[in-house]
């Protein structure tokens, strides 16, 4: 799509936490580059978790149609979140940009959408836009069954186990992030799930379990290398038991994309799948890096349904 005549008037939605607190120490100069570089906006900054749904339903309700998040893979996803969990507005309608600012900034790495304010905000000026499949996923928290839309990768069994250990303690940095990830290795135990995906069954001991719209996620992991953000489809990665010596040693593949070629490591594409414990203990699920709950658990597919300005 072509740039327009005009320029959209932006909301923006800002997470000032987001990196540390680097939006907040760096606000000044942003707000610089967006006048000097004509955006016309307004901003909002969040105050605390889901904050960012609200504020994107306040802004479709004023009008708008051009929603910038500034933050990182979490204000990412509960901005799309909001997106389509408001009722006021067709999602099909909003323009949706991102100037990441998180520790990952993996759904940025699907894009190559820079992290570098003015390089971010001057392409933004293009607005050539891409349409992106979104999930909607189906859980368990509490005893009530809940839902979430999601814009990049969902994790089950120790993904799960991981995203709510960060919950309760967050990491500070990748660094911090992969040591606590290796650090909890040693305290999870695999528990046996049923996962059914467009007639097929698998049953068995899992140790990963990933949903992806899109390849990286963890800072750079790519469980689901066969993600495409535009097809329709998920894609489906899984783990059977494999000991967790061989997880460590098997690191390199989490990045490189070859992960697939482990015998015991199997990927597919579906458009539903829905994941079932089997026994008293249940399978735990985060998306986008955010702890949702547990199963039974089911995904559905939104084809095209998010508008990404790129």
């Amino acid at each position: 799509m072509q740039a327009p005549d005009t320029q959209p008037f932006w909301h923006i939605i800002a997470n000032p936490a987001a990196r540390g607190g680097a939006v907040e120490r760096q606000w000044p100069q942003i707000e610089q580059l967006l006048q000097e570089l004509g955006f016309a906006y307004t901003v909002q900054f969040t105050e605390r978790r889901d904050h960012a749904a609200h504020l994107v339903e306040n802004a479709l309700l004023k009008g708008g149609r051009h929603i910038l998040g500034i933050g990182g893979d979490g204000s990412n996803h509960e901005i799309v979140h909001g997106i389509f969990n408001q009722r006021f507005v067709p999602p099909s309608e909003v323009f949706y940009a991102l100037l990441p600012f998180g520790t990952g900034n993996d759904w940025a790495r699907q894009y190559g959408i820079p992290s570098d304010p003015r390089l971010r905000l001057k392409r933004l000026l293009e607005l050539k836009t891409a349409q992106q499949d979104i999930g909607l996923v189906k859980y368990q928290r509490d005893g009530q069954t809940h839902f979430r839309y999601f814009v990049n990768v969902a994790g089950m069994a120790y993904d799960g186990f991981i995203g709510k250990k960060l919950t309760e303690n967050p990491a500070r940095n990748k660094a911090h992030y992969l040591l606590k990830v290796v650090k909890y290795l040693t305290a999870y135990e695999l528990s046996k799930a049923r996962i059914t995906f467009d007639g097929q069954t698998v049953e068995d001991f899992f140790y990963t379990i990933n949903i992806g719209l899109c390849r990286f996620s963890g800072g750079g992991m790519q469980f689901v290398p066969q993600a495409i953000p535009d097809d329709g489809l998920f894609a489906l990665t899984f783990a059977r038991k494999i000991s967790k010596m061989e997880v460590v040693f098997q690191t390199p593949r989490f990045y490189n994309g070859s992960i697939l070629q482990h015998p015991k490591i199997e990927g597919h594409q579906a458009r539903s799948i829905r994941v079932e414990h089997i026994g008293e203990t249940p399978t735990l699920l985060e998306a986008d890096g955010e702890f949702l709950g547990e199963t039974p658990v089911e995904f559905e597919m939104l084809e095209k349904a998010l508008r990404v300005v790129l």
